[in-house]
């Protein structure tokens, strides 16, 4: 996961993406380490494994985004 599918992925705003303060907020929630992921990334395994519906949301996106690009 990366930001690019934070930035992208379609919501419950006309424009996509998630909050940025709000997702900052929710790494912090999670013990997860948000410079981190805007630099590297982080693997769906560690998202999925917080049970949150929204990085549930966000793993999908992913996927649909790499399937649409062959990946």
């Amino acid at each position: 996961m990366t930001m690019r599918h934070v930035r992208t992925i379609p919501y419950f705003r006309a424009r996509p993406g998630f909050c940025l303060p709000k997702v900052r907020t929710w790494f912090g929630e999670h013990g997860l380490d948000f410079a981190a992921f805007i630099r590297e990334g982080l693997d769906e395994a560690v998202l999925l494994a917080t049970g949150d519906g929204m990085a549930e949301a966000l793993v999908r996106w992913a996927h649909e985004c790499e399937a649409a690009h062959g990946q």
